[in-house]
């Protein structure tokens, strides 16, 4: 397996232009499934987890295509609705096309999911959600096999708990259901906004993107769309972790400072500086040492749980304790012990990581546990002294695009180990 290597010591500085967003495009890219006709998505970020799920619809009959940040996809004719395990384990998004395929066929056999080892991520919120409107939902042998033959119907939809997975799903489904669908507790995410634009382009009739609840009317069918992907605010953020930890200045481009406001604020109480305008966000790390900063990961628009991992790192340096507790996924804190072993001084205590800042890191051997685990570690060896060798990268490509030449765009002394 690939790994990279980081010598520390040389501060960001350049532009950094930001990748379409890939949690949003893996949100989007099942809406071929609702229609027969032409979808065009474009700034598709090129990462391994886009080619996967264009695999997945290859299976279902889909004719997918990707290039140049562009994928086409157009199911004519669904001729499976099968989505196998082999495919789905390898990434929680797979799943999403449950609610597509009952809605447009009236059944549905989809693995249970995999992706990141970060703790439980239970499917049951789609699943009743589901059944709420009308489906038949059996467990089978780590398949859910989902009927409706006499399609769906709308309903009232109350979450236990605010789900950006539950309410993708959710949304599609609702939107070639007979009636009005209504979901209370929905997600306010930017991802689930732009598929909300996405489906209203192909004659969805959708209200309340961006509040708590969403309002569906189903229509009898969707149209072709051409969409553009939103960029991706958790890579946005990744940088400007990245150019703070490094002592650097950076500006970002194609950035969209409106999706990641609470992150900007919490950056900007550690000293460093940020300057931002309506597509670009400028990183200047502080002349002295970090401060110290207590942050609680939340749903949207709190702080994301995506940018959890690259915090901890930043803080690492700080001068005085800083605690990150992790209030929406338990088991996240595995890059934790990878930090130790560069000298970071981190003590976690239930669901919160207590950080005692640290002059220096020194670079060591490390292994990556998962996507954001990944850009922490390598955010981690830009500032620590010698070399970092991060292993198990493969976390890294299924969500980064091109991220080794962006860094070295602004002067890092980062290089691939090919295995």
């Amino acid at each position: 397996m690939d790994k990279i290597k980081v010598t520390g010591g040389t501060p960001l500085k350049g532009q950094i232009r930001v990748s379409g967003s890939k949690n949003t495009a893996l949100a989007i890219m099942p809406v071929c499934l609702l229609t027969d006709q032409p979808v065009e998505l474009s700034n598709i970020p090129n990462v391994s987890d886009v080619h996967t799920l264009n695999t997945l619809f290859q299976q279902h009959g889909v004719d997918a295509s990707f290039k140049e940040g562009v994928v086409h996809l157009q199911a004519s004719e669904i001729t499976n609705t099968t989505a196998p395990y082999d495919i789905v384990s390898k990434m929680r998004a797979s799943f999403w096309v449950l609610g597509p395929l009952l809605a447009r066929m009236g059944e549905a056999k989809v693995s249970l999911p995999g992706g990141d080892a970060i703790g439980a991520r239970p499917v049951n919120f789609h699943l009743k959600g589901l059944e709420v409107l009308g489906a038949d939902i059996e467990l089978e042998s780590g398949y859910v096999i989902a009927k409706a033959p006499n399609g769906l119907t709308g309903g009232r939809i109350t979450m236990p708990h605010v789900s950006v997975g539950a309410t993708i799903t959710l949304l599609m489904a609702a939107t070639l259901a007979k009636g009005e669908t209504v979901i209370v507790n929905a997600a306010r995410e930017p991802d689930v906004c732009d598929l909300g634009e996405c489906l209203i382009k192909m004659g969805a009739k959708i209200e309340g993107l961006g509040t708590n609840i969403i309002r569906i009317q189903g229509v009898e069918s969707l149209s072709s769309v051409s969409h553009r992907i939103i960029p991706d605010r958790i890579e946005a953020g990744s940088y400007a972790v990245a150019a703070a930890i490094s002592g650097g200045d950076v500006e970002l481009l194609d950035a969209d400072c409106t999706h990641i406001e609470t992150f900007l604020n919490f950056l900007r109480a550690t000293g460093t500086a940020v300057d931002k305008s309506s597509d670009r966000i400028r990183i200047t790390a502080p002349d002295g040492r970090l401060q110290p900063v207590d942050i609680t990961t939340e749903a949207y628009p709190g702080y994301p749980t995506d940018l959890q991992a690259q915090m901890v790192a930043l803080m690492t340096l700080a001068e005085g304790t800083s605690t990150i507790t992790e209030g929406i996924f338990e088991n996240r804190f595995m890059h934790v012990p990878e930090l130790r072993r560069m000298g970071a001084k981190i003590d976690v205590q239930g669901k919160s990581a207590i950080i005692h800042g640290v002059d220096e890191l020194v670079g060591a051997e490390v292994m990556s546990t998962d996507l954001r685990a990944s850009v922490c570690l390598i955010s981690a060896g830009l500032k620590a002294k010698g070399d970092t060798v991060v292993s198990r990268v493969y976390h890294l490509d299924r969500g980064f695009e091109n991220l080794e030449e962006k860094l070295k765009a602004c002067g890092a002394q980062i290089e691939r180990l090919k295995s």
